[in-house]
């Protein structure tokens, strides 16, 4: 199931790393080859040398691995695995890595990694459901990190409750449902939109948005870990793509923006229209910037081409396009007109009235209508998650 898969497995300090010979033998026996970093305190609780005779493969806890200065690269050592398995994780290195603290190779590893990274957590009840704890956790799925949830059960100081670390055999079963799943779009062509467009007034001023690109970018990555060859058109952003799978042209303009949706789009098995596009750009655009007057300054603005009716009337019957609808008011009827108008096969309806959802935030809470008039409701979560979702209903339609 994992023959030729590359795992690099972390393993922190908690009586819980005992289970990680167990993890070890079951990801070789599937054919996985398997690279271990351990840390410090991880080497109380289970010897290197076990690990390496499970593995076939040297374990790794040093920067430096001898005197004569050989280097352990964890950059290579990120690029190198086809996915990342901290198990154990403790609160103390989730919490590193939750905040960027790189202080032995198991984190610079993690903080140099463009594959998937997933984390079982291992600690005791109180330490789990400590809101800093909870903090830390929603902060690594913010990032994209999945979390292998810890179990319920007998811990070590003697208490019952939710903390020890899954067993292997569920480790093994998110393990391989992942793979299984990085296939589900192979050969697929996606085109993402994501951002905004900055229409110029003259060369410092501009017309825009608030649109981070967010929330494009994390469907841009869920695709390409599902196989698909991604295409993302992005508007000014401060974000980057890890993913292989992902080529990035950036834009500013929405002209530019249409330009490169119409130049990628006719390949395209699936078309993702997340932008926040400029409806309107100033009709005269000055070569030098407009010295302040006195009196007020009028502009006069033009309609920009519509992305999505131009790839909605040219969409074949192949080609699945899904669109977003960001409003005030009457947010289910303006989504519905949308979806019919546009020719979107399903749309995703976000509302500035809910708290925490529209740009800039780091969390969304959308509504996702179908063509058949079929519409399912989601809670709040972070973008990663409603990345999930919106990719999953994808699937549920293309899949049929």
């Amino acid at each position: 199931m994992l023959k030729g898969k590359k795992i690099l497995l972390g393993i922190s300090g908690s009586i819980a790393a005992y289970k990680s010979a167990l993890l070890t033998r079951l990801l070789v026996k599937q054919g996985a080859e398997v690279k271990i970093v351990m840390t410090d305190s991880a080497k109380e609780f289970i010897t290197p040398l076990t690990l390496a005779t499970l593995s076939k493969n040297p374990v790794l806890s040093d920067f430096v691995r001898d005197k004569t200065g050989t280097w352990n690269n964890h950059v290579d050592l990120g690029l190198w695995a086809d996915l990342i398995l901290i198990a154990p994780a403790t609160a103390n290195t989730m919490a590193k890595m939750a905040h960027g603290i790189c202080d032995n190779l198991l984190l610079a590893t993690y903080l140099s990694a463009r594959c998937p990274v997933f984390v079982a957590p291992a600690m005791d009840l109180d330490m789990y459901a400590h809101e800093a704890t909870q903090s830390n956790t929603s902060t690594l799925q913010s990032y994209g990190n999945k979390i292998i949830d810890a179990e319920f059960g007998e811990l070590a100081s003697g208490l019952i409750g939710s903390g020890r670390m899954a067993e292997p055999e569920h480790i093994m079963a998110v393990v391989t449902a992942h793979f299984q799943q990085a296939s589900l779009l192979s050969g697929k062509k996606v085109l993402v939109n994501a951002g905004p467009t900055f229409e110029a007034i003259d060369p410092v001023r501009f017309i825009g948005n608030h649109s981070s690109g967010k929330m494009g970018y994390a469907i841009a990555e869920k695709v390409a870990a599902l196989g698909a060859k991604v295409e993302l058109v992005s508007g000014p952003s401060n974000l980057s793509v890890k993913h292989e799978n992902i080529s990035i042209t950036k834009v500013t303009s929405a002209e530019e923006m249409y330009q490169a949706c119409s130049k990628f789009f006719p390949e395209a098995d699936i078309g993702v229209l997340a932008a926040a596009v400029a409806d309107y750009t100033p009709k005269t655009k000055e070569s030098k910037k407009i010295k302040k007057k006195s009196e007020g300054l009028q502009i006069e603005l033009i309609k920009t081409k519509d992305i999505a009716s131009e790839l909605g009337g040219s969409k074949s019957e192949n080609q699945f396009l899904v669109g977003f609808a960001l409003e005030t008011d009457n947010e289910r009827d303006n989504a519905q007109k949308k979806l019919e108008s546009k020719n979107f096969d399903m749309i995703v309806l976000n509302s500035l009235n809910d708290i925490g959802a529209g740009f800039e935030h780091d969390t969304n809470k959308v509504s996702i209508l179908h063509k058949d008039n079929n519409l399912k409701e989601f809670e709040l979560k972070n973008k990663a998650e409603v990345a999930n979702d919106i990719v999953n209903e994808i699937l549920s339609k293309i899949s049929n």
